[in-house]
């Protein structure tokens, strides 16, 4: 039975036919998504036109039961340099300032730059290395800026282990967030974001970027000197949400009185969902990552008051 053309040479192929018999092609292989040619290399590239094939960044969800993030490749960029990470830690008593034992929810954005080489993976890597260091220092008994520190030298390092000789070297910005308890504990190089939504609205980090542009003043790579973070922690007076954004999403939004609008009074995932989509309908001129954090005084259960269960 035939099931089709070959998408190299034209010729009729029969069911099951692994490869061409006229040409050789391997069959069931996906071609271009922009031209259609089946020519795309290992790297993710097509070899006829160029274009950077769809991966699975492009459109990215996390949920947990205490917070959740969206990341999406945007209208106009042909990847996703962004990355995000979520988790819940656990903390000993007494070790960290102003919380108790129990869990606390964890969250890091990284946003690649797109002027350097492989800023996907500078990004991805930082993420990951630091929600783990995160995880671990607050396991073993490290106040929430303690281990905020580590986690960004940490991240350093490992992004700049990234660098090949001769290549421009992979970076990246970061932002990070430790909730719980009665605090939160932001950490950040570049100029993703933390803002806090709530009574007395408010973005919590500075953009390490000359004033008027967006030309970065320090980042994660090798090329960056020395890596100094900024670190903050904020007492809130109640209940609200901790959002790490990258520039997707404040350049087009910056004022956080307009983001709480949209994210408050929703579950995180529905929240970050609206301000994702927000950044498209505005143009999504760039990647966009979302990561939504609740925050409750005194445990982690009373957030539900800002964000009651709703259907998706």
């Amino acid at each position: 039975m035939v099931s089709g053309a070959c998408p190299a040479c034209g010729t009729l192929v029969l069911v099951g036919e692994a490869f061409c018999e006229q040409c050789g092609h391997a069959l069931g292989v996906a071609g271009c998504t922009a031209c259609g040619a089946p020519a795309v290399g290992a790297d993710g590239y097509c070899e006829n036109c160029g274009m950077l094939q769809p991966s699975g960044r492009d459109h990215v969800e996390i949920e947990l039961e205490i917070a959740a993030g969206v990341s999406d490749r945007g209208l106009r960029h042909s990847r996703n340099e962004d990355a995000m990470a979520l988790t819940a830690a656990g903390t000993v008593a007494g070790t960290a300032a102003g919380t108790a034992a129990g869990t606390v929810a964890v969250g890091v954005v990284c946003d690649g730059v797109s002027t350097s080489l492989r800023p996907e993976e500078a990004s991805q890597t930082a993420v990951d290395t630091a929600v783990a260091a995160l995880a671990k220092q607050l396991g073993e008994g490290a106040d929430p800026e303690t281990a905020t520190r580590e986690a960004v030298r940490l991240a350093a390092e490992a992004v700049f282990a990234l660098a090949e000789q001769g290549e421009d070297a992979p970076a990246c910005t970061y932002v990070s967030a430790v909730v719980g308890g009665r605090q939160v504990t932001v950490g950040w190089v570049g100029d993703s974001r933390a803002y806090w939504l709530g009574s007395g609205s408010e973005v919590l980090t500075g953009d390490d970027a000359t004033p008027g542009t967006h030309m970065l003043t320090a980042w994660l790579g090798a090329d960056a000197g020395e890596v100094v973070p900024h670190i903050r922690t904020f007492t809130p007076d109640g209940p609200g949400v901790v959002l790490l954004c990258s520039d997707g999403l404040w350049n087009y939004y910056p004022e956080p009185a307009t983001l709480a609008a949209v994210a408050l009074n929703a579950t995180p995932r529905a929240a970050a969902q609206r301000l994702v989509r927000l950044a498209l309908e505005a143009g999504g001129h760039d990647n966009i990552t979302v990561v939504v954090i609740p925050f409750g005084p005194g445990d982690q259960a009373e957030a539900t008051v800002v964000f009651p269960k709703e259907q998706q």
